[in-house]
């Protein structure tokens, strides 16, 4: 198999936002994420951006570009969700208390998960951004 291109993992995610450039701006701020690419349209809509976390990669698009090519935001559909982002940190509670403050909606507190002898323990917590996308975060505990 042929490594990804520079820079890329070998798998990413694109999440759609009503108002791509405002996610762009509150996932930096909330979660940790670095913006390395953010290409504009006319009239200042978003045409492509790139966040980074430390080796991942999403993407961020807007949902009115191209309607009927691309997904809704959860705040398009009512809240209605079909995926979740998974993201490991280092400290999963400072994490959350930054998220918090930074407005993200807790709907898990911190807990931590024992999948049993021979497998791992994670702590991790639950956040929803402002349009509704649902994202995990967690550290490894033992593994």
């Amino acid at each position: 198999m042929k490594p990804p291109p520079r820079d890329w993992p070998r798998i990413s995610s694109a999440v759609f936002y009503e108002d791509p450039a405002a996610a762009v701006e509150w996932l930096c701020k909330a979660f940790g994420f670095q913006c390395r690419v953010k290409i504009e349209g006319g009239e200042g809509v978003i045409v492509h951006t790139e966040l980074t976390f430390d080796g991942g990669v999403i993407i961020v698009a807007g949902t009115k570009l191209r309607p009927e090519r691309y997904p809704h935001s959860p705040r398009q559909l009512d809240g209605a969700n079909t995926q979740a982002l998974f993201v490991y940190v280092d400290d999963v509670d400072v994490h959350c208390a930054h998220a918090r403050r930074a407005g993200a909606v807790i709907s898990q507190e911190p807990e931590t998960t024992d999948y049993g002898e021979g497998y791992w323990v994670d702590r991790g917590y639950q956040a929803r951004d402002p349009e509704g996308h649902h994202w995990w975060f967690a550290q490894r505990v033992r593994g």
